[in-house]
Parts: structure tokens; C-alpha cells; sequence
């Protein structure tokens, strides 16, 4: 626990929570104050550890009565999900955002270990390298967006 990190150790808890229930529903200030962190913290980490492309959809409303809701998403479930992962992906798609798209595909049983290794290899820079990051970047979004059509269409 020593190599943990603050942002770690409420990505923990928050996923504890979750595997008891399949929606969370925080105060962002109510967490801060557990961990005795300010609440831009727990922003940074619902902002880049429970997102669409790791397989969670989040809902926040500020003000007074503001909360976070947080809810584990299951992609064989519902065809939305996969929707909403080709629109966050946009028209670029960074090599670490695509690993973890091929992560959270794989923990869902949306494909194999084989897949995801050939996903991973059709998307890698060695494969598509363009000497230009943005284009490199550009093609490799259409790669996994037309993938992803491909599990949505395809059972």
C-alpha cells in the first residue's frame, strides 16, 4: 500500500463500491473530506479513471444539491455503450486510449486474448506510423471506430 498514491487509493474505494452495486452516487465533497483531499482531486480521478473507454459512464450535477454518479457499463449489454465509445473516441485516438478501449473490450468478454492482441497490433505506430502523430493518430481512430461497428453489428 506504500506505492499507492491518493488517486489510486479512491480509484479503489469507488470500485469497491461498484462491485456491490452497479451505480455509485457520490458527494464530491463527502469523498474529499474522507481522504482529506480537496474535491478537484476526486475530479481528476473520476475524470481519468472511470471513463467510457474504461467502461464506465459517468453523470455529474453541481451546485447544492451536486452529486457524481458513476455506473459500471457491461458492453455486451446494450449497443448504446458501444455508440457512446465510437463518439468519445472522436477523430483521433492516442496508442494508450486504444490500449485501454482493447483493455476494457477484453474484461467485458467482448473479445478474446487473440483479438485483443491483433487489435493492439493493427493499431500500434509501427504498424500504421505515418511520421505524423496526428495523422498516425487520425488513422488509428478509424481503425478502432470501424472495429467497434464491427462488434456492434457482428454477434
Amino acid at each position: 500500500m506504500a506505492d499507492e498514491n491518493i488517486s489510486d487509493l479512491i480509484e479503489k474505494y469507488l470500485k469497491e463500491i461498484l462491485e456491490n452495486n452497479e451505480t455509485v452516487k457520490i458527494r464530491r465533497s463527502e469523498i474529499a473530506g474522507l481522504f482529506d483531499v480537496v474535491p478537484s482531486q476526486i475530479n481528476y480521478v473520476i475524470n481519468t479513471r472511470f471513463t467510457i473507454q474504461n467502461g464506465y459512464i459517468v453523470e455529474s450535477k453541481r451546485g447544492g444539491g451536486g452529486y457524481i454518479r458513476i455506473e459500471k457499463v457491461h458492453l455486451l449489454d446494450d449497443i448504446d455503450i458501444l455508440n457512446t465509445l465510437i463518439d468519445a473516441i472522436g477523430n483521433r485516438l492516442t496508442k494508450r486510449d486504444s490500449e485501454t478501449i482493447v483493455t476494457t473490450l477484453y474484461n467485458n468478454d467482448l473479445i478474446d486474448r487473440r483479438e485483443a492482441s491483433i487489435i493492439l497490433a493493427a493499431v500500434d505506430k509501427n504498424a500504421i506510423d505515418l511520421s505524423d502523430n496526428e495523422l498516425t493518430d487520425i488513422l488509428r481512430a478509424n481503425i478502432m471506430v470501424s472495429i467497434l461497428n464491427r462488434l456492434k453489428y457482428d454477434r
